[in-house]
């Protein structure tokens, strides 16, 4: 069931139980952010702020903190229901040729062209107009996030741009540093599909208008996170997980349309032919303060708002945090979409500790020798998977989704001189340890049974697993041996008895 604002689920957490409501006076520089880190780490709800110091508007903030959280957002009860939905979509008409499999992906990601957009004449994020000196950032309850942050932040944004001359639409999120009441910096990077828009604007030598969104449905928020290939509206992909089309409304000072059911957009424009500006640092999603670097600046000729909005933000760092949920939640999305073009993946995992983007653990049906090799390569072109810095593979029996497994396999499987490769490309902005800004070295560790073609003339041991009708014996009679609870069969993989230790 979408959800017509942010406030409608804001109250449906209440109650349920996972929204606390915080009445004293907090400050938005680092105070917010210290008290949210503790509930994120320790697992707790979302939090919303009455009282910012500074600020007459609410602050709403760990809206997506938990998994259960996240999977409400996105109208499923569990996250593995969004991957599928898009393979129900896949099943009856896989096509056999790469070209095909391109053209499928394209069309059937966004459900397409079955819940398109809609634009409407009025809309409630336009309750209120502020412009020309009423203009004032200042007056948002922006967060300061880290101590080395440069100033104040907003995060959890929805950027609304168009291409001059396709008019493709993107919706990304990027944080904006408040520079002044009406400006900002625009954080993008060159992979972006908006900085992609901005270079075509600075071609041209013309002013590009950009809407920066705050809330509305929460799933407006996820379609800016979500890795979809060039030139696909994320509108598309808001309308198939609401199962209802995103009405969007005209913006008043640019050309732009924008959800009629934010609670806050800012209007504005950017002008390539401006010197850029310093921008940073940043507390990032690594764990690690991004370095400053050179942005365009966003001119804000306008703040409309809903009657009673609520400012929506987050924060990032060492996992867990919110971020951590919204990434699973692609995770899962996308794996339908994964196999279609490496058909023998069963099922990968991007670990909390890897933030993203340093490990990705895939487990397949190896039937040939290489196969894992030919997965890692095929993993490394495929849209943001491309900056996965190490890729460990592993036999499909093996639960990638528990880590002590995958590592145990890795330690047993693995001859370093023979099973560790190593490629040159492009690397994620953010990885401070690559010795040229977005270009470095990512590895591939085989992990899986090896071949007598791999280099291993050897007999492959069998792993040591229980006789199926012993396991159900002993699972039948095992409160006649008061052991208390049973803990399940151990199974293929090390399973409960690793979780359990």
């Amino acid at each position: 069931m979408p959800y017509d604002s942010l406030a409608a689920f804001v109250e449906e957490l209440e109650e349920a139980g996972e929204l606390v409501r915080i009445r004293t006076e907090v400050d938005p520089i680092l105070e917010i952010s210290e008290i949210t880190d503790r509930i994120s780490k320790a697992r707790g709800p979302a939090l919303f702020f009455e009282n910012v110091k500074g600020s007459r508007y609410p602050l709403a903030i760990n809206l997506f903190g938990s998994e259960k959280r996240t999977a409400r957002a996105l109208g499923v009860e569990r996250l593995e229901q969004l991957g599928e939905r898009i393979a129900a979509l896949l099943r009856p008409r896989i096509p056999d040729s790469l070209l095909g499999k391109i053209h499928l992906a394209l069309d059937v990601l966004p459900q397409l062209r079955a819940l398109p957009p809609t634009v409407v004449s009025r809309g409630a994020c336009q309750d209120v107009v502020m412009t020309g000196k009423d203009v004032d950032l200042w007056q948002l309850p922006v967060l300061q996030c880290w101590p080395q942050d440069a100033g104040r932040f907003i995060t959890l944004t929805q950027v609304y741009t168009r291409h001059p001359e396709t008019g493709d639409r993107n919706v990304g999120m990027y944080r904006l540093q408040v520079l002044g009441k009406n400006t900002t910096a625009m954080h993008w990077h060159l992979h972006h599909d908006g900085c992609q828009h901005y270079l075509a604007y600075k071609e041209r030598g013309a002013l590009m208008p950009i809407a920066v969104v705050l809330g509305g449905d929460p799933v407006y928020s996820y379609m800016a996170t979500a890795p979809l290939p060039p030139g696909t509206d994320e509108c598309l992909l808001g309308g198939f997980l609401r199962g209802q089309p995103v009405e969007l409304v005209r913006c008043r000072t640019i050309d732009m349309e924008v959800p009629a059911s934010a609670d806050f957009v800012l209007e504005g424009y950017v002008d390539p032919r401006e010197p850029l500006v310093t921008e940073g640092p940043f507390g990032d999603h690594t764990g690690f303060y991004s370095l400053a670097d050179q942005f365009p600046v966003f001119h804000v000729t306008a703040i409309t708002h809903r009657a009673n909005p609520i400012y929506p933000t987050t924060i990032v760092g060492k996992p867990p945090m919110e971020d951590c949920y919204l990434g699973k939640a692609t995770e899962r999305l996308f794996l339908p979409l994964v196999r279609l073009f490496v058909p023998e993946v069963v099922d990968y995992d991007l670990p909390w500790f890897g933030v993203f983007h340093n490990f990705c653990f895939v487990a397949i049906r190896k039937r040939y020798p290489q196969q894992a090799r030919k997965v890692m390569s095929a993993i490394w072109s495929l849209g943001q998977l491309m900056f996965s810095k190490i890729i460990v593979v592993v036999d499909e029996h093996v639960d990638v989704h528990n880590y002590d497994e995958v590592w145990f396999h890795v330690g047993a499987n693995v001859h370093p001189g023979r099973d560790v490769v190593f490629c040159e490309g492009p690397t994620d902005i953010l990885d401070h340890a690559a010795p040229v800004c977005g270009v470095g070295h990512k590895m591939g560790i085989d992990a899986t049974r090896k071949f007598p073609e791999e280099g291993h003339p050897r007999p492959w041991p069998d792993e040591m697993v229980m006789s199926p009708d012993v396991v159900q014996r002993v699972t039948q009679r095992w409160q006649d041996y008061g052991l208390g609870p049973d803990p399940g069969p151990v199974g293929r993989g090390l399973g409960p008895w690793l979780r359990r230790r």
